[in-house]
């Protein structure tokens, strides 16, 4: 069930709406007159999140991933439409990114000790990581996926930006022009706050166990998201081992990306986005970023653990990030979460 709260805002009632999903919380702000229903909203947009949890889950045995993952070999298999327009993009942008982004690597993952069959791989078919150009057909008008090869798929990568879409789909259906959704580290905003000023949100400093800004971002019309090696980790110190997998090498990412914030369209496209760049490094992840028209910042860790920022597209202008602490904490609002604070006012 979600939280609501209201305050007054600019002679508007703001509307601040939180719930569970995914392991994490989804959120939704916006201001208004006081005409909409806000608990009816709110139910919507649970019941968004909640349907795409059920469709693609691995921490789910009856989802509808979980279920493609078990399927046989060779014929088509229906799916919901959501799961195939998911499974579409995230082909579309393994192709883009020569395979640094991949959602074939379900065994690796648990192989490795994360997720949901961390170290035990059960339920997941005995396949090699990653996917081979031919493993996988998707049909998104049909709403319906062929394997060719084994293959267990994980969608961590790409479903709560696609979460995050679904919670602005329902906004705008509602009639909600201007609004600010979340799920954890992934944001989309929509138009501005009622003083005309953009969305603001921070980006966190990559350093775990610790909740410092780097800087603030505005957002207009415009998602956002986040991937880092400082929030989910084994070991310590030399030893650390990221969740984050490389298909092409079959082992956890090793290099010197602390974390990488993705502008886009669309949540589930920067989603999927900043895993590949945190997997390809900062040259070849912005020279990927730019291919596709993205704005994305990528932080360095270096052997002294101080940071060095690497951008491009808006970022590279500085523009859009203000480095300031003092800024992004006098900015009020909700936190979001793992990768990214939302300070929406």
């Amino acid at each position: 069930m979600s939280r609501t709260s209201t305050e007054a805002a600019c002679g508007l009632r703001r509307v601040a709406l939180d719930g569970p999903t995914m392991g994490s919380r989804w959120t939704a702000v916006w201001h208004d007159d006081g005409a909409v229903d806000a608990m009816a909203v709110g139910r919507a947009l649970a019941a968004a999140v909640g349907a795409v949890d059920d469709a693609m889950s691995t921490w789910k045995p009856e989802s509808d991933l979980m279920r493609l993952n078990r399927a046989a070999v060779g014929p088509w298999h229906p799916v919901p439409a959501s799961l195939a327009v998911v499974l579409d993009t995230a082909l579309a942008i393994r192709r883009a990114s020569a395979g640094a982004f991949d959602v074939g690597v379900g065994r690796l993952v648990a192989d490795w000790g994360f997720g949901a069959h961390a170290g035990k791989a059960d339920g997941l078919p005995a396949a090699p990581g990653g996917l081979d150009v031919a493993t996988l057909e998707v049909d998104v008008a049909g709403a319906r996926v062929r394997k060719l090869a084994p293959t267990a798929l994980d969608l961590s990568g790409i479903a709560k930006g696609f979460g995050v879409d679904e919670l602005a789909r329902v906004l705008d259906a509602a009639g909600i022009e201007n609004h600010l959704v979340g799920i954890d580290g992934e944001m989309r905003a929509r138009g501005r706050k009622p003083d005309g000023a953009p969305w603001a949100i921070a980006v966190e400093r990559p350093e775990p166990g610790v909740r410092a800004v780097h800087g603030v971002v505005a957002l207009e019309d415009v998602a956002v998201a986040t991937s880092g090696d400082y929030r989910h980790f084994r070991g310590e110190g030399a030893d650390r081992i990221s969740h984050t997998v490389d298909p092409r090498s079959s082992r956890p990412v090793r290099n010197a990306v602390a974390s990488v914030t993705v502008l886009a369209s669309t949540a589930m496209v920067a989603d999927a986005a900043a895993t590949a760049i945190t997997v390809l490094g900062s040259d070849e992840g912005l020279a990927f970023a730019g291919r596709l028209g993205l704005d994305a910042l990528v932080l360095l860790r270096r052997p002294d653990g101080t940071l060095e920022e690497r951008a491009g597209g808006r970022f590279a202008a500085q523009a859009d990030v203000a480095a300031s602490a003092g800024e992004a904490s006098s900015v009020g609002g909700v936190s979001s979460g793992a990768s990214i604070r939302n300070h929406a006012t």
